[in-house]
């Protein structure tokens, strides 16, 4: 297995959208959402509308109905593959919930692929049947203790990188973050020097790290679409790989990735750009 863990945000990562305005927007509750936005931390929102929806007649399967649905690049899907092909350990970290993200993977396949998923955690009321999401961080018996003040209550994506980096299968091994949003922020900050951060190019991280890249020890190489992104991890794969080699690196686009990665779970060729 080779020593790189790519660590990846979900919502507008992984898919093209937010999960959680996919839903409320797909079952028409938008006007709700918007209502009661100002009044709770996000993570409540949600399961507050997940109780709104619910008492509208909305099933658990309209909702899973709604995340299948969800746009996902199939250079997003290449890349996760590919990446895992090459022996990468590939892991979730997302401010969405487990519900949401376990059926958007499933339905495109992709739920091997993954090593862990930290998100908010989220189950099925036994007895009324809605969904509940609960915080991957329990605010309500204290904070995360983040100085940062940007990271939300319920999740400081740092502190949980932390947690990946110092755990037996990771430990050791260069790590590669891609996300959008600003609670990705706080994790940039904690990558070293021989990391990689692939944030999203004109969203919120972008935004925070381009006010002052020095504060950042990992290398930045920002990426736009799906296309990018694949070119760009795949890139970054193959220097690493080649650095564990001790082999220089060749005047190529994806810098001579190993021969042999993977498209719908079965060993392809790679098509090396000059």
């Amino acid at each position: 297995m080779a020593g790189i863990v790519v660590v990846f945000d979900f919502d507008k990562t992984i898919i093209d959208v937010d999960s959680d305005n996919w839903v409320v927007d797909g079952l028409g509750a938008t006007e709700e959402f918007e209502r009661l936005l100002p009044t709770m931390p996000w993570n409540t929102l949600m399961d507050t509308m997940m109780g709104e929806l619910h008492a509208r007649g909305k099933t658990l399967g309209d909702v899973a109905a709604v995340l299948r649905s969800a746009p996902l690049d199939p250079r997003v899907v290449a890349a996760i593959k590919a990446c895992y092909g090459l022996g990468c350990d590939l892991r979730i970290l997302s401010d969405a919930n487990r519900f949401f993200i376990d059926t958007i993977l499933d339905h495109h396949g992709l739920t091997g692929y993954f090593s862990e998923i930290n998100t908010n955690p989220s189950a099925v009321d036994a007895a009324t049947g809605r969904l509940r999401i609960a915080p991957y961080h329990d605010f309500h018996a204290g904070p995360h203790g983040c100085g940062l003040g940007i990271c939300p209550p319920n999740m400081c994506k740092g502190q949980v990188l932390d947690r990946i980096r110092a755990s037996a299968g990771a430990a050791g091994k260069r790590v590669i973050y891609l996300g959008d949003g600003r609670g990705d922020y706080c994790p940039s900050l904690r990558l070293g020097r021989d990391d990689f951060m692939m944030p999203r190019r004109g969203f919120p991280v972008w935004e925070l790290i381009c006010e002052d890249p020095s504060l950042l020890q990992a290398e930045v190489h920002p990426w736009a679409d799906g296309a990018e992104m694949e070119e760009t991890l795949l890139r970054l794969v193959g220097r690493v790989l080649l650095e564990e080699r001790n082999l220089p690196p060749l005047d190529c686009k994806l810098e001579s990735l190993p021969a042999v990665a993977v498209q719908d779970g079965m060993p392809m060729t790679l098509r090396i750009k000059n």
